[in-house]
């Protein structure tokens, strides 16, 4: 079901309000039916815990959405076609997706293929031939439009097919700079640009780790071509480990240092590679981990109740209660529920008012943590 236009400007506004991350975001729908009533309710929560919100402009939202329109672009939203599906099932998957391209492009059958930036000549031609090949197989690439094994996996997918570039800033400043080419290219034959962050957006180092979760959870598997041992192709592989997703690395010499993290991918079982053959061989139909969206496990949001929710359904002392059980080490939500003896939507009704208020984290797997000292 699409939501209608109002809501669908409030939850580019509650996306982009400062201290609503992913994870937040989907308890606050959850609690309150709507982004709408979610704005509505902020203010209040937020003063209660001694720290008022800056909602996000509701004019700042308009023309954000404006200018991507006159860019040719769209927002995809969660929970709502076209949004990609296998990137849904991430707990963390974000709220708000920027497009430029084809929708169509974002297939369920995807491979990531990342790799070095300062890549030897034979790890991009080797990742433009994979790329290729994966792509005559029917299946999307995608990579991070970064320089290196990207831009040469772009390149390949472009050859046979379509390819998808996340990227770390806003799509309407292409990154790097020289590969503003290929961003309009990969646009024009079919493919898709998208990026979490809001446009204008000047990519900084935070932000890549951000979008390699993205480019881990498009895909079915995610292959590895040269990689040092510090590389963040190496955080890539690692969500995609944590997201259920195949992982893949083609070995390299172990005298180049940009080999190192990857041929350690293999030590630790990663599938060997060397041809399409390889990948295909052990990419699944659908990731091992079912999906965490799905009904009954916290998306869609429940329809809004009868009456409104009351804003803290416990006392002030639970709250406390509850902080007194946490510290910096992430623990489960449902341990703390075990041992504060308070009914399960009192706790995480507490545990979104100490967020929203800066006290405590909360983390994928359904883990919190404290906040600042104890």
């Amino acid at each position: 079901m699409t939501c209608a236009p109002a809501e669908t400007l409030a939850r580019l506004r509650l996306a982009r309000t400062e201290g609503i991350g992913p994870l937040t975001f989907r308890r606050l729908l959850a609690r309150h039916g709507s982004a709408a009533a979610a704005l509505d309710a902020l203010p209040r929560l937020a003063a209660r815990r001694g720290a008022p919100f800056a909602l996000h402009p509701e004019a700042e939202a308009r023309r954000e959405a404006e200018a991507l329109a006159r860019l040719g672009g769209r927002f995809l939203h969660l929970g709502e076609p076209p949004y990609p599906a296998l990137l849904a099932m991430q707990e963390d998957a974000p709220p708000v997706l920027a497009l430029l391209g084809d929708p169509a492009a974002l297939s369920p059958r995807a491979v990531a293929l990342v790799g070095a930036r300062n890549a030897s000549a034979a790890g991009r031609r080797l990742a433009e031939e994979l790329a290729a090949a994966l792509a005559r197989e029917g299946l999307a690439v995608v990579s991070g439009l970064a320089r290196g094994v990207d831009a040469a996996a772009h390149l390949g997918a472009l050859r046979e097919g379509r390819t998808i570039a996340c990227v770390a800033g806003g799509v309407d400043l292409p990154y790097p700079p020289e590969h503003a080419g290929l961003q309009a290219r990969i646009i024009a034959e079919g493919g898709a640009v998208l990026a979490e962050a809001p446009l204008g957006t000047a990519p900084l180092a935070r932000h890549f780790p951000r979008r390699n979760r993205i480019v881990a959870g498009l895909a079915l598997g995610v292959v590895v071509v040269e990689a040092a041992l510090r590389s963040g192709s190496l955080i890539t592989a690692r969500l995609a480990l944590e997201a259920g997703r195949e992982l893949f690395a083609v070995p390299g010499s172990p005298l180049d240092p940009r080999c190192r993290g990857s041929n350690d991918l293999i030590r630790q079982g990663a599938h060997l590679t060397e041809g399409v053959e390889d990948v295909l061989a052990h990419l699944p139909e659908a990731p091992r981990e079912a999906p965490l969206f799905a009904p009954g496990r916290g998306w869609p949001p429940p329809e809004p109740v009868a009456a409104p929710l009351p804003d803290s359904p416990e006392p002030l002392g639970a709250a406390e209660q509850v902080l007194e059980l946490l510290g910096p080490t992430p623990i489960a939500v449902d341990e703390v529920m075990r041992r504060c003896h308070l009914s399960p939507s009192a706790v995480q009704a507490i545990l979104l008012d100490l967020e929203l208020a800066g006290r405590v984290e909360m983390l994928p797997g359904n883990r919190v943590a404290r906040l600042g000292p104890a």
